[in-house]
């Protein structure tokens, strides 16, 4: 690699300020990194010391050295696919080449120590599991359907037969248990809040089992969804912390969150508190909007949280017959992903029905299905599945090798 940047990726002092269109400081890409966490070990890849060296090319071209607990891990493909697709999302980056090297018995002790004091201090620091896919839906300013995206999307991979939460972070606004359709408050035991649980028709394989909706949102503890919650910054911001702490989640394939519009203390905290999280950024077509989202895109960056795509909302409006009609203008959702560099993962058309069955409580991608908004949304969810943040399927990697002991232990001590 010419012209590589050599930075020790352990040294706090080490430089992370980048100028707008020049290659990432290794610094920064370790930051980044901490965003790839290990399944099994329930920790970022940093902080279970995988990471074996970091260089970053003046053509903006990374290498990413990791260490594995064994070369044959089975989770060695899904980490090479987060280390490339987080590191891959910065601005900057032309190319990123993996390698692997094995660790030593003094290292892999010493991961196995960190995961045992993670595991004993309660780490994870939330209660979403590890192997749970975060996905933020956020977007620059209010009335561009955020929410009824969070929703749709949310229905839709339910509808594949998955486990899916939804988190409405829009403390605020929240309105994500009128539109899909829950009620009743949230109850809880043994210190932990149970999320409010719907189940959903599986669609994708009608023979196959049921998908679920896990609920949690301010409006589900207030007694009246006309109150107003008067709370400064700071204090929304506890309070997401307090629903991805207390709530007990239960496994899930996908956590998705309703973010409030704009930049505040809610998205710094949900990029502190789930680096793993990835963003979607919501915008329509008009070029006002679009501008507006530039700015969640860049705050995710300079969190260290990557923005996995762009969804156009309220495309043009297609009639029965055919005639289609730009009513919000065209090209806002390809402009902003082309300026924030990243994909246009869809384009929802503007109908009707998407906001009258969210006023019932009948998310459109399960009330009219034959739709076009709604095939939009299932086309979407299908795309989010299977490119750009498949679900991880766990195939024991560190827990063989304790398997293995074990029945060695076992055998010695009848032998």
């Amino acid at each position: 690699m010419d012209a590589t940047e050599h930075i020790d990726p352990n040294d706090p002092e080490a430089p992370v300020h980048r100028t707008a269109g020049a290659p990432p400081s290794a610094a920064a890409v370790r930051e980044v990194l901490r965003g790839v966490i290990d399944p099994e070990l329930r920790a970022s890849v940093v902080e279970l010391d995988m990471i074996r060296g970091i260089e970053v090319g003046a053509d903006g071209a990374v290498a990413v050295g990791v260490a594995l607990t064994t070369l044959g891990c089975p989770l060695r493909a899904q980490i090479k696919a987060e280390v490339e697709s987080k590191v891959g999302g910065m601005p900057g980056v032309t190319d990123v080449a993996v390698t692997y090297s094995e660790m030593t018995q003094e290292q892999k002790s010493a991961a196995m120590q960190r995961a045992r004091w993670n595991a004993r201090a309660g780490a994870p620091d939330t209660e979403v599991p590890a192997t749970t896919r975060v996905l933020a839906v956020a977007s620059g300013k209010g009335g561009v359907g955020k929410s009824s995206v969070t929703v749709n999307l949310a229905a839709a991979l339910a509808s594949q037969g998955r486990t899916v939460g939804v988190l409405d972070a829009d403390i605020w606004g929240f309105s994500v248990p009128r539109m899909l359709g829950v009620e009743g408050r949230l109850a809880g035991s043994d210190g932990k809040i149970h999320p409010t649980e719907r189940t959903v028709a599986n669609l994708s394989d009608p023979g196959g089992a049921d998908g679920r909706l896990k609920v949690v949102s301010m409006g589900l503890l207030v007694d009246d969804e006309s109150t107003a919650l008067m709370w400064r910054g700071l204090i929304l911001a506890k309070a997401v912390e307090e629903f991805l702490v207390k709530v007990r989640w239960g496994e899930m394939d996908y956590l998705l969150i309703d973010m409030p519009p704009g930049t505040g203390d809610i998205q710094m905290a949900l990029a502190r508190l789930l680096p793993q999280a990835e963003m979607l950024v919501v915008t329509t077509p008009a070029r006002a909007a679009q501008k507006v989202a530039v700015r969640v895109a860049d705050m995710a960056r300079r969190s260290y949280m990557k923005v996995c795509g762009v969804v156009e909302n309220m495309s043009a409006f297609v009639t029965p017959e055919g005639e289609s009609f730009a009513v919000f203008g065209s090209g806002g959702g390809a402009a902003l992903a082309q300026e924030i560099d990243a994909p246009l993962l869809g384009e929802i058309p503007l109908e009707p029905a998407v906001s009258a069955a969210g006023d019932d409580g009948r998310p459109v991608v399960l009330d009219r299905v034959d739709g076009a908004a709604a095939l939009a949304f299932r086309a979407l969810a299908e795309r989010i599945t299977a490119d750009v943040l498949p679900p991880i399927e766990m195939a024991g990697c560190t827990a063989r090798i304790f398997e293995t002991a074990a029945a060695n232990l076992a055998a010695k001590r009848t032998g």
